[in-house]
């Protein structure tokens, strides 16, 4: 079955864009169909994967507002064959101005993905850092939630504030929604800190947590200014090799 990965946390800065694109290289060079929907205004995934965002005629902002492309006409190819993207720019800002009044506001995303399930085996969502009408849309149409989480001190400060918006789009919106797990990320092994938050995640969230730890990486900070994911940028470096091992572990556990 394919499925609608949604990459949330409302704090900024703490590797949702760094996962979105990461780990869709990394299962699509693990010969799976991925395709990459950038959903931040920041657009920061569209150019992580090597887009050039001046040169685009359409973006996802033309699919969701106006609703007369044909949605397959949004998908960008990227430098990894299986991998695509639905690409983002500024203009994706009026997005929760201009259906503030419009009924079923929070479904938009969904139907316009509907469309698109049977030519993926994943879809992955990486959202802004806000729970706004973006973000709502993005879970209302996603299967399942993926919650980085950094390695620092304020790390579970606001995650309940997510974990209610997730509970109220369950209600309301999107009753099979689960959370696919909680990624620690920016884990420094060298210090205490990381560590501690580690034994937090893990005595709150227990199985939720994902087993694999993205670390803190220069390599990893470096390949987006290349527009490359890290596996295109140095296959090698930790960071890359966390995010084949976090690609194993979704793929081991998929439903």
């Amino acid at each position: 079955m394919p499925q609608i990965l949604c990459i949330a946390n409302q704090k900024g800065g703490v590797g949702k864009t760094t996962t979105a694109v990461n780990l869709s290289a990394a299962l699509a060079l693990s010969k799976k169909t991925v395709l990459l929907v950038d959903c931040d205004p920041q657009a920061n995934a569209t150019t992580g994967v090597g887009i050039d965002k001046a040169a685009l005629n359409q973006t996802l902002y033309h699919g969701l507002i106006q609703q007369q492309e044909a949605t397959h006409n949004l998908i960008v190819n990227t430098q990894i064959q299986r991998l695509k993207i639905i690409p983002s720019r500024v203009e994706l800002i009026g997005f929760e101005v201009e259906m503030k009044e419009t009924p079923g506001r929070e479904m938009v995303l969904k139907r316009l993905l509907d469309g698109l399930r049977a030519d993926f085996d994943f879809i992955i969502l990486d959202c802004p850092p806000a729970l706004g009408l973006l973000t709502l849309n993005a879970m209302t149409a996603a299967d399942a939630l993926i919650i980085p989480l950094q390695c620092e001190f304020y790390a579970l400060e606001g995650l309940g504030q997510l974990i209610q918006t997730v509970k109220r789009v369950r209600r309301h919106l999107n009753p099979g929604l689960r959370i696919a797990g909680i990624l620690l990320t920016m884990f420094d092994t060298r210090t205490n800190l990381s560590h501690q938050v580690a034994e937090n995640a893990a005595k709150y969230f227990k199985s939720l947590l994902f087993k694999t730890r993205i670390p803190r990486n220069v390599r990893l900070g470096e390949a987006p200014s290349f527009g490359k994911p890290i596996l295109l940028y140095d296959a090698a470096s930790p960071g890359a090799l966390s995010y084949v091992s976090l690609a194993k572990e979704i793929l081991n556990h998929r439903t």
